[in-house]
């Protein structure tokens, strides 16, 4: 199939791709691609070139160049009616349609939509994640399951209000081929799912929402800016209507969430803490500035660190001073049945968690799971009673400092071989579910995406690199205990899963982790050698 200078390959024939992947949705997709994506070639080529010169010292700033948008007197465009409250907040993949549905129904005030870190961009995967998304804005999702159980979008109570969440800049689809290159995920995911729903939803009284993933720079949403100007033209359809949540989950963004969202102020609609991919971030930011900068265990990195109060207090305040939306980070738990005495104490602190962000001045927050939806809700209820979300908290008394942000040592905690052996348990067993199609996994009562691969897996090459001593053990890190605390990890899923399951997607799992752990050399993104596994 191909439009213009634009070939889509369709490896097996996808029930309605059609639908989707029409001349005219085909020849947008070219527009963007060829307008947009030589500038994103460059930025992703200036991160690489920011991150080697923050590396040598050490220190990350604000940009002094940008020092007359933090201190202006601006804000964004106010939020269309759909989006005023958004005190909970679904997240989960867009495919397949029983877990749409699901989201749709759950109650929250929003899902979000997700085509990124809780997705495996397959082909079947992206087509039905747009079909899908397509049908909800019609109002005729609907799906029945072999066993003939029957899935409906609710009419008895509002639908949660659809944000979709594209891939980021850094991604390619394989199936798109633009100009003899592989079109960018984000233009490709944008684009379809704009141009097959951005009427529907206005028509609805709603509206083309997005959240925006993996930003590190300002220049970036700009980007992503230019690239709604021209969409928006594209289809005849207002300026404004499209509105974005960026996702500040990047160390660098940190330092720049006033110029995002200036950048994007005509469609801005808030900033989210996505706290898993921030301590990614630090750490493959700063992996080689030395042991100031390795993280004790995951588990034991918590929000009231300093370091992560610095960046969730100047997240509140600068959305707030800026009329934009702050929202809370991922609640993971996933109930289960067979231990109600282990769910009712993650439920419990969970509820801690939301308490706090609605404390400090959130508006809403997210939740993985339809059970902790009305958890969610109860917490931000107390807060803001009838009002729909509180951007009249101003944070007058705080100023945060670079030095603030990057106070890495104030984490409590150590690094235990217990840690080092989940981290390489569930880099292998999320990546080997990935490539298999699965975007979000359960591994341990907990919903997982990429995010949690990324920093488990980060954690591993950074030990390494610093030769970390292990408090538990008082081993030393080294590429030989890792390949075999690896091993042994391997062996223990492959006794969980099978030996069908071990073959098809755990062993190459296991060989593509250890590569990249024991590499000399870091690789930035875990999902992109992954993505030539899945085809």
């Amino acid at each position: 199939m191909s439009s213009q200078s634009t070939t889509v390959t369709d490896p097996t024939p996808i029930p309605r791709a059609g639908e989707i992947l029409t001349p005219e949705a085909l020849a947008f997709i070219t527009e963007l691609n060829r307008r947009f994506n030589p500038v994103r070639e460059e930025l992703l080529a200036a991160r690489g070139a920011k991150r080697e010169a923050v590396a040598a010292t050490g220190k990350l700033d604000f940009l002094p160049e940008t020092k007359s948008v933090r201190e202006g007197d601006w804000k964004v465009a106010p939020a269309p009616a759909p989006l005023q409250d958004r005190r909970v907040e679904m997240t989960g993949p867009a495919s397949p349609a029983k877990m749409a549905i699901n989201a749709l129904n759950s109650g929250a005030k929003v899902w979000l939509a997700d085509l990124e870190d809780a997705a495996t961009p397959t082909w079947p995967n992206v087509v039905d994640a747009v079909l899908n998304l397509k049908d909800a804005a019609a109002g005729t999702l609907e799906y029945t399951s072999p066993e003939g159980k029957e899935y409906r979008l609710r009419t008895d109570v509002p639908l949660a209000v659809v944000v979709a969440r594209p891939r980021g800049w850094h991604l390619v689809e394989n199936h798109v081929i633009v100009d003899g290159a592989p079109a960018s995920g984000a233009l490709v995911d944008f684009g379809l799912l704009f141009f097959h729903t951005a009427k529907a939803l206005i028509a609805n009284g709603q509206g083309p929402y997005y959240y925006l993933p993996k930003m590190e720079s300002y220049l970036e949403a700009r980007l992503w800016n230019d690239v709604f100007v021209f969409a928006q033209d594209y289809l005849a359809i207002p300026q404004g209507s499209i509105r974005a949540t960026v996702l500040i989950e990047t160390i660098p963004a940190a330092f720049e969430m006033d110029e995002i969202l200036y950048e994007l102020r005509e469609h801005a609609s808030g900033l989210n803490a996505g706290r898993w991919d921030y301590l990614f971030s630090i750490i493959k930011y700063f992996r080689d500035a030395g042991e100031a900068f390795t993280l004790p265990d995951r588990a034991q990195v918590a929000m009231t660190a300093p370091f992560m109060r610095a960046y969730t207090e100047l997240l509140v305040k600068t959305c707030h001073d800026r009329g934009a939306f702050a929202m809370g980070g991922m609640a993971a738990v996933i109930p289960n049945r067979r231990e109600p005495e282990v769910t009712a104490a993650a439920f419990e602190k969970v509820r801690n968690d939301k308490t706090r962000e609605a404390g400090d001045g959130f508006d809403g927050s997210w939740v993985a799971h339809p059970d902790l939806v009305p958890i969610c809700q109860e917490v931000f209820d107390s807060v803001l009673g009838d009002r729909p979300n509180q951007l009249d908290k101003l944070r007058p008394e705080v100023n945060v400092t670079a030095d603030q942000l990057l106070d890495i040592p104030s984490a409590q905690g150590s690094a235990t071989e217990a840690g080092l052996r989940l981290n390489l348990y569930v880099a292998v067993a999320y990546t080997a579910v990935w490539i298999s199609g699965n975007g979000a996994v359960a591994i341990h009562n907990l919903m997982e995406d990429a995010a949690t691969a990324e920093i488990s897996r980060s954690q591993v090459w950074q030990q390494i690199r610093n030769k970390t001593t292990l408090a538990d053990t008082g081993n030393v890190v080294t590429r030989e205990l890792v390949t075999k605390i690896l091993a042994e990890e391997t062996e223990k899923l492959r006794g969980e899963v099978g030996e069908d399951l071990f073959t098809k997607y755990y062993k190459d799992a296991s060989a593509l982790i250890g590569d990249i752990c024991l590499s000399e050399e870091y690789t930035d993104f875990l999902t992109i050698p992954a993505y030539e596994l899945v085809g």
